[in-house]
Parts: C-alpha cells; sequence; structure tokens
C-alpha cells in the first residue's frame, strides 16, 4: 500500500485513540468517530488510504449493501478485500473501513449516492456498479433527475472507470449512456414510477415489453451483456452459469448479477464468483430468523418506495402474521408521504400489525387500503400479538435498527 503522509499518521492515530474510547464507554465500535476524527485532522485521508488499491464502487437507491457483500464475497477469490461490514457508506464509514484492513489490495466500497462524485474522484475506482435510482427521502435527498444529472457529471470524470450499468433503470441508464467504458446488464426493475419521462429530453417514456425508449430521441435501451433468470446467469460469449441464491427475490438476483459483472471486470473467474455470491445469507441482520415469544420472526428491511414494494413481494403469503414497523426519523425521511406510493393491497388471510413510531400513519395507509389490521406501536409486542408460528417483519430504517438492538436485550436478559 502507498504511505500515508504525516498529517495522515496523526489522522489514523487520533482515529483509533478515539474507537478504542467509544468501545471503552460502551457506545459501540466506534468506527464512525474514528473516521469523522480522521477526516477533520487530514481531508485527504481517504484518498491516500484508497492510493495502491483496485475498488469496487457500489451506488443506487436499493440494494448497495446487499451487492457490497456478495461483490466482496466474489472478490474474495482474488484475495483479500477492504470493505464495510455494517452498511456505513458515507464518508467517515468509508475511511474506516479502508482503515481496517490497510492491507488489501482491493476494496468492495458501499457509496450513498448523494457521495458517489466525490468519492470517485477520491479513490479513482477501477469499477463502478450503478444499481437503480429511484425517489428516495425527499427531505434528505431531493428530486431524482438532479440526483442523475450529478452522477452523470461525476462520472464523467473517470473514463477509466468500468461502468457496470443495470439497462432495465431508465435513470441508471441516462448515468451511463455517453460514458466510453460501460457493461450493460439486465437486472431488472420493479419499479419504473420515477422514470415516466426521459431525464435528457422530457420526452415520454414508452415500454415494449422488456425494451424501453424515449420518443423524439435516440435514447434507449441498450442491449445487455449480461442478464439473469430464475435459474441462470447469462454472460458475454455464450457464457451461462446456474445462479443459487440463500437470500430471497428477484431484485436479489438481479444484484448478484451486478456482483458478478463487477467481480469479473476485476480479473475474477465468472463461475468462481457467482458461486460465492451464493454464501451470503445475511446482510447487517436483514433477512434472518429470530424467536421472538414462540414465533419465528423473519426480519426485512425497506426504505423507500422502491424497496418498500420489493419487499413487500418477499413476504411470505403462508406466514400467520406481518408486523409492518415504521418510523419517522431523520434518517428514515421525517416526510412519510411515500406510504401512499406503495401498494399494501393484497394481505388476505394474513394477521397484519401496524407498529412503530408512525404507527398511526401506517393504519390509516392500511384502512384505506383495504387492509384489516390492528395497532400495536411496539414491534416486540407486535411480533408477539401475532400468532404462533412464522411472522414476516418488514420494517424501516430506524425501525429495523431498534428492533434489532431490542432483540439483542431481550437475548441478553434471557441469558
Amino acid at each position: 500500500m502507498a504511505d500515508i503522509s504525516v498529517r495522515g499518521k496523526l489522522a489514523l492515530r487520533a482515529a483509533t485513540a478515539a474507537s478504542w474510547a467509544s468501545q471503552q464507554a460502551g457506545r459501540g465500535k466506534g468506527s464512525m468517530i474514528g473516521g469523522l476524527i480522521a477526516l477533520k485532522i487530514d481531508p485527504t485521508i481517504m484518498a491516500q488510504l484508497g492510493r495502491g488499491r483496485r475498488t469496487v464502487l457500489v451506488t443506487g437507491t436499493n440494494g448497495k449493501s446487499t451487492t457490497t457483500r456478495m461483490t466482496t464475497a466474489a472478490l474474495q477469490t482474488l484475495g483479500a478485500v477492504a470493505t464495510q461490514a455494517d452498511g456505513a457508506n458515507m464518508d467517515a464509514g468509508i475511511v474506516a473501513a479502508l482503515t481496517a484492513n490497510r492491507t488489501a489490495a482491493l476494496a468492495a466500497i458501499e457509496v450513498d449516492e448523494l457521495h458517489l462524485p466525490h468519492v470517485a474522484d477520491a479513490l479513482d475506482p477501477a469499477v463502478v456498479v450503478l444499481l437503480n435510482l429511484s425517489r428516495d427521502q425527499l427531505d434528505r435527498v431531493g428530486e431524482i433527475n438532479m440526483i442523475e444529472r450529478r452522477l452523470r457529471a461525476g462520472m464523467a470524470r473517470h473514463p477509466d472507470t468500468v461502468l457496470i450499468a443495470n439497462c432495465d433503470d431508465v435513470l441508471v441508464t441516462s448515468i451511463a449512456y455517453d460514458h466510453p467504458n460501460v457493461v450493460w446488464l439486465s437486472a431488472g426493475s420493479g419499479w419504473s414510477v420515477d422514470a415516466t419521462s426521459c431525464p435528457r429530453s422530457g420526452e415520454p417514456i414508452m415500454w415494449e415489453g422488456d425494451h424501453w425508449y424515449s420518443t423524439g430521441t435516440d435514447f434507449k435501451r441498450p442491449e445487455p451483456q449480461w442478464r439473469v433468470d430464475e435459474h441462470t446467469l447469462y454472460g458475454p460469449e455464450g457464457l451461462e452459469l446456474p445462479l443459487t441464491l440463500a437470500l430471497p427475490g428477484r431484485a436479489n438476483r438481479g444484484n448478484a448479477a451486478q456482483a458478478v459483472a463487477a467481480a469479473v471486470a476485476m480479473g475474477a473467474d465468472a463461475a468462481a464468483a457467482a458461486q460465492a455470491t451464493g454464501t451470503v445469507d445475511e446482510i447487517a441482520g436483514r433477512y434472518r430468523t429470530v424467536e421472538v415469544d414462540g414465533r419465528n420472526a423473519r426480519l426485512l428491511l425497506a426504505k423507500n418506495p422502491a424497496g418498500w414494494q420489493e419487499a413487500l413481494s418477499m413476504i411470505d403469503p403462508a406466514a400467520t402474521g406481518l408486523v409492518i414497523a415504521v418510523n419517522g426519523q431523520v434518517p428514515d425521511g421525517e416526510d412519510l408521504s411515500w406510504l401512499w406510493d406503495v401498494r399494501f393491497e393484497h394481505f388476505e388471510g394474513t394477521q397484519v400489525v401496524a407498529a412503530g413510531e408512525r404507527a398511526t400513519d401506517l393504519a390509516v395507509r392500511l384502512t384505506y387500503a383495504g387492509v384489516e389490521h390492528t395497532t400495536v406501536a411496539d414491534p416486540l409486542r407486535a411480533i408477539a400479538s401475532c400468532p404462533p408460528g412464522q411472522v414476516e417483519v418488514l420494517a424501516n430504517y430506524t425501525a429495523f435498527r431498534d428492533l434489532n438492538r431490542d432483540l439483542e436485550v431481550k437475548a441478553k436478559a434471557r441469558a
């Protein structure tokens, strides 16, 4: 790895001390505070830590953590990989991840879409994975076409970087359309509400089966070099590989395909990379099943309309209960108007419970959707209110975080 400047070494020593103090105080691992302090002392520390590494950056509105974990697994067929274990995808978390594994020659880094341009400038990535782009928390992220233009300009500064771009997503395609080094991949797009008009001309987007095009311009869906179906991953030159995953859902098959394509662009063997993605079975507590008062609760996370729609498609119709937990804190977005964009209508035969700090807002939405439900604000109590058996739990960001914390407290008390 490249040498770190004197100021950079001072920044890293201060970060290590801050992380240790945070751990001693019982406030977690301390990686975030360490990263913040390192950047405060030396704003160039991210670039210094990235020098000499071959890096994959993964961004998009949904699927970043899962795809980063799968990309890490695929790249580990080549050697050690620096990455985030906790999904901290802004500057401090990225610095912490690169600091934690200084010797790894490879890195797979999850990046918040708002941060991608300046992170790419700092790390000069070999590959950028562009998953999807849709409306997120409007009070934090802002208008989606503005994000698309910002990412397009950011990627234009890195013509040698390989973009793995989902051609089924209109906005992602616009980001990569003029780039000289693109690998197009068909990962599917279950949410097209935010791309009904062309991001370049404003003309309507027309769909003909899987193909789409902008009326009045030459902007259209490129032909993919990679695609995936329910069983198989198809690649360049007639490549066909079985793709067997531990994670559920169509979206995760698309995530895995993009992880494999990124690893192959980095020099990995496609078959080994595809097999490695199948070893990923949990991402920071997501998809795991825990026992709660005699119920087997499977935990799912969703953070925006597109993510909620995909997560709802994963709900097992045989489940005895469904707990939907919604908070409205700053990381979630305090504006919950997005609830009215999610289709909650199809839960006949399943007991539904509205939970979370904003359970009453959710209950109003469920009432208008015609979904019979009860309201129990505390998610643990909501789970316990369901009939014994399998309970699906779908929560937004801070509701998911707080539920996992409460489960840990409950487990320690029981132990």
